[in-house]
C-alpha cells in the first residue's frame, strides 16, 4: 500500500499542474490578446456596435460606418482626472485627422451621465464626437479595465495600436505614422 501512495500523489500533482496550465492558457483576456496579437504584427478587427451619440435624441454612430477612415477610439468619462488631461490630445489629433482628411477621433464614454458629459464637452472644449456606452457592451468587447483607454482603428476596420492608460501626443504621432 505504502508504494501506491508516492505514484497516487505524483499523478495527482501532475494532474493538478495540467489543470493549472490549461487554466491560464483557457482564461487570457482579450486585453491580452489585443496588445499581444497587435506587438505580433496581427491587427484584430476592431469590435463595433451602433450606440447613441452624446447630445443627439436619436443619431448613432459606430466604428464600422466609419471603415475607410483612420478612427481613434478614445473610453472616457467625465469623471476621469486623466481623461481631462488628455481632452487636449485628442482635440489635436482631430484636428490632424479631420485636417488630412483622414478620420476621425470617436469617443465612447463610460459610467457616465449625459449632463456630465456634456458638462465635460463644454469645460473641456471638446472638438470630436462622443457616444454612449451604455451598459458598457462595447467596452467589454474592448475588454477595457478602466479609463481612458485609445485604440487606433486604420481603414480597414483593425486595430494596429492601442494604450491601456492615457495617451500623449508621442503616442499620437506613433501610433497616427502607421496609417496615415
Amino acid at each position: 500500500m505504502k508504494r501506491l501512495i508516492i505514484p497516487i500523489v505524483a499523478g495527482v500533482v501532475a494532474l493538478g499542474l495540467v489543470g493549472l496550465l490549461a487554466y491560464g492558457l483557457v482564461s487570457r483576456s482579450t486585453t491580452d490578446t489585443f496588445a499581444q496579437a497587435v506587438a505580433d504584427g496581427r491587427f484584430p478587427v476592431a469590435p463595433s456596435r451602433a450606440l447613441p451619440v452624446l447630445g443627439s435624441d436619436d443619431e448613432t454612430q459606430s466604428v464600422a460606418a466609419l471603415r475607410g477612415q483612420v478612427v481613434l477610439v478614445n473610453f472616457w468619462a467625465s469623471w476621469c482626472g486623466p481623461c481631462k488631461a488628455e481632452a487636449d490630445v485628442l482635440n489635436r489629433a482631430q484636428r490632424q485627422l479631420a485636417g488630412a482628411d483622414a478620420g476621425t477621433v470617436l469617443g465612447v464614454t463610460v459610467d457616465d451621465t449625459p449632463p456630465a458629459l456634456l458638462r465635460f464637452v463644454a469645460q473641456h472644449d471638446v472638438r470630436f464626437p462622443s457616444v454612449r456606452d451604455v451598459g458598457s457592451k462595447l467596452g467589454r468587447e474592448y475588454d477595457t479595465g478602466g479609463v481612458p483607454e485609445s485604440f487606433l482603428v486604420d481603414r480597414q476596420g483593425r486595430i494596429v495600436a492601442l494604450r491601456r492608460g492615457p495617451i500623449d501626443d508621442e503616442w499620437v504621432k506613433l501610433a497616427l505614422a502607421k496609417v496615415l
